[in-house]
C-alpha cells in the first residue's frame, strides 16, 4: 500500500531584497495612508476653488470616504507600529496644489483627476491584496473594501463628465504617473 504525500502548495522563492510579511505590512500601511492624506488633500484644493463656483456636493461626499479610510489607516499605523512617510510634508502642498489646479481648469477636469487617481489606487489595492497571506485577512478586507469605495469614486466622477474635461488624455496621463511616483517614493521613504 502506498502513502500519498499530501500535495502543499510550495512557498514563493524569497530573493536578496525582497520584503518579509512583516515588512510588506509595514510598507502597505504607510503608502495607504500617505495615499488616503493625499487624496483628502486633492479634495481640500479642488473644493477650494469649486465653493466659489457653487460647490460640489459629489466631492465632499468622497472627502468624507477618504477621511473614514485615512482615520482606518493612521489607528493601524499606530496598533501595528509602523512608521508613515517621511513625505507628509509634501503630500500635504503636492495633493492641495493638484486639486486645486485641476479645479481651475474646471469641474470635469477635477472629476478627470478623480478618475485617474482612482483607476491607479485600484490596481495598487488589488496588487496589495494579492500578495497579503491568509494571516492577514482583516488588512485584506479593509482594504478591499477601501478598494470598492474608490471604485466608486471613480463611477461617480465618470458620470459627473470626467472624459469631457479639457486636455482630458494628457491631464489623466499626467496624473496617474504622479500617482504611480507618489505611491512607489512613499512605499519606500
Amino acid at each position: 500500500m502506498k502513502l500519498r504525500k499530501k500535495k502543499t502548495k510550495p512557498k514563493p522563492l524569497r530573493l536578496p531584497g525582497d520584503l518579509d510579511a512583516a515588512q510588506l505590512v509595514d510598507r502597505i500601511l504607510r503608502v495607504d495612508q500617505a495615499g488616503e492624506y493625499g487624496a483628502l488633500r486633492i479634495y481640500a484644493g479642488q473644493l477650494a476653488v469649486l465653493r466659489r463656483r457653487g460647490g460640489s456636493a459629489a466631492i465632499e461626499r468622497m472627502a468624507a470616504k477618504e477621511q473614514e479610510h485615512l482615520d482606518a489607516f493612521n489607528k493601524l499605523l499606530v496598533e501595528r507600529r509602523a512608521r508613515p512617510t517621511a513625505l507628509m510634508p509634501l503630500w500635504h502642498v503636492a495633493g492641495f496644489a493638484l486639486g486645486a489646479g485641476t479645479a481651475l481648469l474646471g469641474p470635469r477636469a477635477a472629476m478627470a483627476c478623480t478618475v485617474a487617481v482612482e483607476e491607479v489606487i485600484d490596481a495598487h489595492y488589488a496588487g496589495q491584496v494579492e500578495r497579503l497571506g491568509a494571516d492577514e485577512a482583516a488588512l485584506r478586507r479593509t482594504i478591499e473594501r477601501f478598494r470598492q469605495d474608490e471604485l466608486e469614486h471613480r463611477d461617480r466622477a465618470l458620470e459627473e463628465g470626467a472624459e469631457d474635461a479639457p486636455l482630458h488624455g494628457p491631464l489623466t496621463a499626467a496624473i496617474k504617473a504622479a500617482s504611480r511616483l507618489a505611491i512607489w517614493l512613499s512605499e519606500r521613504i
